[in-house]
């Protein structure tokens, strides 16, 4: 009957039922533990005036710099099934010491500008590895079927969050929230382990039945996932290329070790413009983001001087976000994905931004504001998020755990931290009207480069049932994006 119902909503097929329901929950679990903290962090950010939002970004960038290599070394030392649970309950520790110490000094200023940073560092860190695990786990085409409704799971526990935390925050007290989180985020660690248990990359869902046939169609083909580690390699050499020396393909990619540290993210993302491409595409996408957020907090802190609004503004901006967005997730992503195709689902953003900054230009006014970061965000979250991480379903699993970690936290943050020192600087001297102005050029170039993603990831999943999925990336490496 689950299933039944499951099929009215989203395209899913038989073996998928039970891995699309975890990842659904596991993503549930993860953004209603960050939207319980989130209070507490804007809170804390708005506290000593927006004049400290350079220096809270590039705090971010540089707790980026120095938790990178921490996570790059957690990959290469232990499988995905272990990995996955040290990353979440390191989290969680880090939740428990934040407690203490409030606990201790409510009013310390020093730690409540480090939650600021580190709940940042918190929201992208586990969302990478959390889209990175579901581009391991879910083929090309699966992806483009599920990831909208997986997305949605992700909406409504942005719902759930704040809700628990508004409804409880005057009976346990704002600091007992973080505890919730931390129980909260230890829900969504047992998810991460029950889905790297029952459904390992090497038979994903939906293989479980005909997987024999499969195997037999891919091995006509030429090209059979499950080889051997030599008959692999013969095969990206008559390509003449291959992804690493020595590496073989796993018979159970659940039980690999993967990444070799820090630098085994960055020398992907360097020598393949197919990464490159994603690389730049996520700065355009912090970029332009970060440069309305500055806009943003300067209107509003201007314009709202009573604390208590400007809370409940920010929370109304949150909840009719999470609610567009889980509409558009549940019920449009996966149609437009598999109809219309990967381009439209990317081109959303890029260009809602630029009506959005031509709007701002025209009128730098509060209910213009939230209207246009509303639609972005709920753009951003149905339509681009998860197009986004379709790009990587034919990246190699190595290269993907280990570049988008990169490209998640040292692109994206440092994009963050150069869009709002350019915005500090650049405002005074042309203005708002000409700030967001000169976004519009960006929007064309980030929509251009879109597009050529899309016809990019197209490609290479074509040439992935031929040649092997790591050979594709070659590929991608060679021809670029």
């Amino acid at each position: 009957m689950v299933s039944a119902m499951l099929r009215r909503l989203v395209d899913v097929r038989p073996g998928e039922t039970r891995a699309l329901l975890g990842s659904f929950a596991y993503f549930f679990c993860l953004l209603c533990s960050y939207y319980l903290l989130r209070p507490v962090r804007e809170e804390m950010g708005i506290t000593g005036g927006v004049k400290n939002l350079p220096w809270l970004f590039s705090a971010t960038f540089v707790a980026m710099l120095a938790a990178a290599p921490l996570y790059a070394a957690v990959v290469a030392r232990f499988p995905r099934r272990r990995f996955i649970p040290i990353v979440y309950r390191f989290f969680t520790l880090n939740v428990l010491v934040f407690f203490a110490l409030f606990r201790r000094d409510p009013a310390h200023a020093g730690t409540a500008q480090a939650f600021y940073v580190w709940t940042s560092v918190f929201n992208l860190f586990v969302v990478s590895v959390f889209w990175g695990f579901m581009a391991d786990l879910w083929r090309s085409e699966q992806g483009k079927r599920l990831f909208g409704f997986v997305a949605a799971g992700g909406s409504a526990g942005a719902l759930v969050g704040p809700l628990l935390a508004s409804l409880l925050v005057g009976k346990i007290g704002v600091l007992n929230l973080l505890l919730l989180a931390a129980a909260v985020l230890e829900v969504a660690s047992q998810c991460a382990g029950w889905l790297a248990r029952s459904a390992p990359a090497a038979e994903r869902p939906g293989e479980e039945k005909g997987a024999q046939k499969e195997r037999g169609a891919q091995k006509e083909r030429g090209a059979q996932k499950e080889r051997g580690a030599q008959e692999e390699r013969g095969a990206q050499e008559e390509r003449g290329a291959r992804t690493a020396e020595g590496r073989g393909a796993p018979a159970r990619e659940g039980d690999e070790r993967v990444g070799r540290g820090f630098l085994s993210g960055l020398r992907p993302v360097f020598r393949s413009p197919y990464l490159l491409g994603i690389s730049a595409l996520t700065l355009l996408t912090t970029l332009t983001a970060t440069v309305l957020y500055w806009q943003q907090m300067h209107v509003i802190s201007a314009q709202i001087a009573d604390r208590a609004e400007r809370t409940a503004l920010f929370a109304s901006m949150d909840l009719y976000t999470n609610l567009l967005s889980l509409v558009v997730q549940g019920f449009v992503t996966g149609h437009v994905m598999r109809r219309a195709g990967l381009a439209w689902a990317l081109a959303a953003v890029p260009v809602v931004s630029a009506v959005g900054f031509l709007g701002l230009a025209v009128a730098p006014v509060i209910p213009v504001f939230v209207a246009f970061q509303v639609a972005r965000r709920a753009v951003h979250y149905g339509f681009e998020r998860p197009a986004r991480e379709v790009l990587f379903t034919v990246v190699p699993r190595e290269e993907k755990y280990t570049s988008k970690s990169f490209i998640d936290t040292v692109v994206y943050r440092g994009g963050d931290a150069a869009s709002v020192w350019a915005s500090d600087a650049l405002a005074p001297i042309i203005g708002a009207t000409m700030l967001s102005l000169g976004m519009l050029p960006l929007c064309a170039a980030w929509l251009a480069l879109n597009l050529a993603m899309a016809r990019r990831q197209a490609a290479l999943a074509a040439l992935a049932p031929l040649v092997g999925e790591k050979a594709a990336v070659v590929e991608g490496s060679r021809e670029g994006a």
